[in-house]
């Protein structure tokens, strides 16, 4: 699965891929800039989850990308409050939650050819320096699709460890680095039968 990409009719599906990608990476620097404070990260979040719906997805699909990231949550919400305070914990842990969901919502809500074409242009002058558009163009979108993909996986192997009664802990890197390896060579035997890479 390269994509994630959802037919759709609303505003979001109708937006051009460059201005969702803009909003994309306003929402990771703006937030480092301005530290909106406990109140503005949770007002973001809420933002994010009803972009949803304009996005014309269901709840669903909103409950199934937070229920990817309950880990991430967990873990980093958890060691954040640990160790540095319960404002930090909640600013940090929501810019990364909310930069997560709005990179899922773009890839639902964007087809993989516009997010190429738009790499495509904003690489195109770098041409003149020996840089290929074409492999950075493939590069960056799959990067952005990757995102909610490794997040799935991270979800499989977590209940598959308690479904065993296996104890969390850092092992649980190692199953979730054969399923993002072996993701990646599906996708590059994907791309080389259809004559994308070699």
């Amino acid at each position: 699965m390269i994509s994630l990409y959802r037919p759709g009719t609303g505003i979001l599906h109708r937006m051009p891929a460059g201005a969702k990608l803009a909003v994309l990476a306003a929402s990771a620097l703006v937030p480092s800039l301005l530290r909106p404070g406990i109140i503005g990260t949770l007002a973001v979040l809420v933002l994010v989850s009803s972009l949803y719906a304009l996005g014309g997805l269901t709840l669903r699909a909103l409950g199934e990308a937070w229920w990817r990231v309950r880990w991430l949550i967990a873990v980093l919400g958890g060691a954040l409050w640990l160790f540095t305070s319960a404002a930090d914990a909640v600013q940090n842990t929501g810019r990364v939650v909310a930069l997560l969901l709005l990179a899922e919502l773009v890839t639902r809500t964007t087809r993989m050819g516009d997010l190429l074409e738009v790499f495509r242009a904003l690489v195109r002058p770098l041409r003149r320096f020996g840089v290929d558009p074409e492999a950075v163009a493939l590069t960056l979108s799959l990067t952005i699709a990757m995102i909610p993909v490794i997040a799935g996986f991270a979800t499989q192997v977590r209940d598959a460890q308690r479904a065993r009664g296996v104890r969390l802990g850092p092992r649980a890197v190692l199953p979730l680095l054969v399923l993002t390896m072996k993701h990646a060579d599906d996708v590059g035997d994907a791309m080389a039968a259809r004559g994308i890479a070699a």
